[in-house]
């Protein structure tokens, strides 16, 4: 398949990964947001070969068995740890792309550090924020333009749901 062909099938299959990444951003349960978050990063795994990002190929895969360790309450420290040696080290070796290449790496240590360290809804939302910030630049360079548009989308989606947190207490909040 030359590159072309490859950006357009990307770009629907990673449109497909953003609508599970709005989801994760909208919910307001920290259970409910890693499961969307697992799906989004499985299927933008699958998108990535097509961008011939293989930086982000193990990246996203890294970040979809990482979410699936949060749902299931099993990321440990260490593996934690083991997530964030194994992303800088594969994700180095298959770098084709230089600097670009390096920010999956940059935002799955970013990732992995807020969830294992961060527990409650209003600090996981502004760590998705910031993880969206960096993959923003990186879908942009390689041409994921469907990816780039859905994490804008997604980053302003978690800045009004993290306002509404913080401003406006629910009935349940107030009680």
């Amino acid at each position: 398949m030359d590159l072309p062909i490859n950006i357009v099938i990307g770009n629907v299959i990673s449109l497909v990964a953003g609508i599970f990444l709005i989801l994760s951003m909208w919910v307001n349960d920290e259970k409910q947001a890693y499961k969307h978050q697992f799906l989004n990063a499985f299927i933008l795994m699958i998108s990535s070969v097509f961008f011939l990002s293989w930086t982000g190929v193990v990246t996203m895969a890294i970040a979809a068995s990482r979410n699936a360790m949060v749902y299931y309450d099993r990321l440990t420290f260490n593996w934690a740890v083991v997530f964030i040696i194994v992303s800088i080290v594969i994700g180095l070796l298959v770098n084709t792309m230089g600097f670009v290449g390096i920010l999956p790496i940059i935002a799955i240590v970013q990732i992995t550090l807020c969830n294992y360290y961060l527990k409650t809804i209003k600090s996981i939302k502004t760590g998705f924020i910031v993880n969206s910030a960096i993959y923003i630049i990186y879908f942009v360079a390689i041409y994921d333009f469907s990816s780039a548009i859905i994490e804008s989308i997604t980053a302003m989606v978690g800045v009004v749901a993290l306002a509404k947190l913080v401003f406006f207490k629910s009935p349940k909040q107030l009680e």
